[in-house]
């Protein structure tokens, strides 16, 4: 994150802190606020905040919005994106009310489309006029809300339909402005519009067609039924996903954009293995009619502090700006892959004047750091200056994903961020589907001058994560690892130690997870179904060589090597490795 308005003296010291994960909170600012009634929730808040968990397990919950009732609204989403496991039963949609006001909801109501009606479920929700408007598959619809009940009573009407829902980004959050213009993300399809998806020195199509129906900003009337979806509606371009929307002060709509992937992965010759993992920086924009943001032409790189070239289209990796010159720059940047899900305009007078006329902005976390550690699964605070970022970016909120920050062991990811008509600020997760409720009560030792500053967006990847230690020799039992006929434990291990990333660059984790138990972007390893070869030895090496630019089952295609530059020996060490996990009891 940019460090704006402070001492350049004091920039080096707090971009070494920040790069160390050293901080300058005051030690109660570290841990869970202590005598707060009820906070059950184990986050790391600043002093004086409190946090209760509002509800539980109610699916793979996305974006909120609270009504003047204080009625609390999820979105919920199913399918791909979650392992196609099976949503609780009922609508998608969630109504949440808490009657004691503990703190906690007493009441909630599932409504809305199901998986028998065809549903799919959604992230985008929002409220206008007393309705709610709701993201269902590729539409939004309107539910009429009726005095004296939480949930409708009637049907839904279509309010635009036709969104797509093909390629690597099919949700379709939005926000809806007191003059009723809806403001709707239509993502890209691809990560950075080459002529074959996430395939190494693939190069950019010339024209980049899909930005005619993808990779922007559509606007809608919330007033009219039955749009549909077209070109005609694009309001702004050369945005690949905006992962959240807010309305601020005057009017102004931030967005979030998630950064593209895999520079290092699919262009080794440009990019170290280390930019993997902070090239490029995630961003908040300020939404303008007719805006041009870049994508997949350019990308944000905060080390030069501008928008460069992409290397699908003649970037060198660093230098080169050419028709990015013309596009429209960020009003706030961020570390490289932390995913923007949340962003809201804090304008209420609840918390602390410090926290107000900002943005808070959830990180769902990174899952393509690997080698080095995933970073993210927090809540940031952004103060605002008119439309851009300024002051320290501080970590508000942190403690969801537990002890591990990853994809796959991560405890809770927030994924929407919402604050209600009495201040109060609710966080989502959309892994167990938990709700929090977050709080300021004040007391000693809170007048807001201690934080944790977020890291520098030109921070330190970190070292390499290595895998765990095992225990001392003689201090633990033998363990017998499966090895394919023909290789040795000796190539097994090398081959780990390759999946890991710790050699060859190729950091196998980011799509099949630390343990081989797969993500939505790749399959598991662990089992013995095979979707490209016969799963001998030879099979798997001659899938990791040649990869598999279209994948059956998953979004994600496999450059040949993974991407990476490995000799004939580590591609069969490799091999054998994913044997190995396939052949594991």
């Amino acid at each position: 994150m940019r460090l704006l308005n402070l001492p350049n003296a004091l920039l080096p010291g707090l971009l070494a802190l920040a790069a160390l994960g050293i901080t300058t909170e005051s030690p109660s600012a570290q841990n869970p606020t202590p005598a707060c009634p009820g906070d059950d929730s184990g986050l790391k808040l600043p002093a004086g905040f409190c946090a209760t968990v509002f509800a539980d397990g109610i699916g793979h919950a996305r974006h909120m919005v609270v009504a003047p009732s204080g009625v609390v609204y999820v979105n919920t989403w199913s399918g791909e994106y979650y392992g196609k496991d099976t949503p609780p039963a009922g609508g998608f949609l969630v109504a949440l009310q808490d009657k004691a006001r503990a703190g906690k909801a007493s009441v909630i109501v599932r409504f809305g489309e199901t998986v028998k009606s065809g549903g799919a479920g959604g992230t985008g929700i929002g409220i206008y006029k007393g309705s709610l408007y709701a993201e269902i598959n590729d539409r939004i619809v309107r539910y009429k809300l009726p005095v004296g009940a939480i949930v409708p009573r009637e049907p839904p009407e279509t309010i635009v339909s036709g969104l797509p829902l093909t390629g690597d980004h099919p949700m379709h959050p939005f926000v809806i402005d007191v003059e009723g213009s809806m403001y709707v993300d239509v993502a890209s399809a691809s990560n950075a519009c080459q002529e074959k998806n996430r395939t190494l020195k693939s190069p950019g199509a010339q024209p980049c067609t899909e930005l005619e129906t993808r990779g922007g900003v559509w606007r809608y009337d919330a007033n009219k039924t039955n749009q549909t979806f077209s070109s005609a509606a694009r309001y702004a371009t050369g945005i690949r996903n905006a992962g959240s929307f807010t309305v601020g002060s005057a009017g102004r709509v931030f967005v979030t954009q998630h950064g593209r992937d895999q520079l290092h992965s699919n262009w080794p010759d440009l990019y170290q293995t280390e930019e993997e993992a902070t090239l490029p920086a995630e961003e908040v924009l300020l939404l303008k009619a007719g805006g041009d943001y870049g994508w997949p032409y350019c990308y944000y790189d905060p080390f030069a502090g501008k928008l460069v070239l992409a290397p699908e289209y003649g970037g060198d990796g660093r230098k080169t700006v050419g028709l990015c010159a013309a596009k429209l720059p960020p009003a706030g940047v961020y570390p490289a892959h932390w995913a923007p899900n949340g962003i809201a305009y804090y304008d209420k007078d609840q918390f602390p004047a410090r926290y107000r006329g900002g943005l808070f902005i959830a990180f769902h976390g990174s899952w393509n750091r690997a080698p080095y550690a995933q970073a993210g699964y927090n809540v940031v605070y952004q103060p605002l200056d008119g439309d851009r970022a300024t002051g320290q970016c501080e970590i508000f909120a942190d403690g969801f994903a537990g002890a591990t920050r990853s994809p796959e062991k991560a405890a809770h990811r927030p994924s929407g961020v919402a604050v209600a008509p009495d201040g109060a600020l609710y966080v989502s997760d959309d892994v167990r589907g938990r709700i929090y409720r977050i709080v300021y009560r004040g007391g000693p030792g809170t007048s807001g001058e201690s934080f944790t500053p977020c890291p520098s967006a030109t921070a330190s990847a970190g070292a390499v994560v290595e895998a765990a230690a095992n225990p001392p020799e003689g201090t633990h039992a033998d363990v017998t690892v499966p090895v394919p006929q023909g290789a040795t434990p000796e190539m097994v291990a090398l081959g780990e130690r390759i999946y890991r990333g710790q050699v060859g660059q190729a950091a196998c984790t980011g799509c099949h997870g630390d343990s081989g138990q797969g993500s939505p972007l790749g399959p598991p390893l662990t089992g013995q179904k095979w979707l490209w070869s016969d799963g001998s030895w030879a099979g798997i090496a001659k899938s990791i060589a040649d990869g598999v630019p279209q994948p059956k089952n998953y979004r994600s295609p496999m450059p040949g090597n993974g991407g990476a530059q490995l000799t004939a020996d580590q591609v069969s060490a490799l091999a054998a490795y994913v044997w190995s996990l396939s052949h594991r009891p």
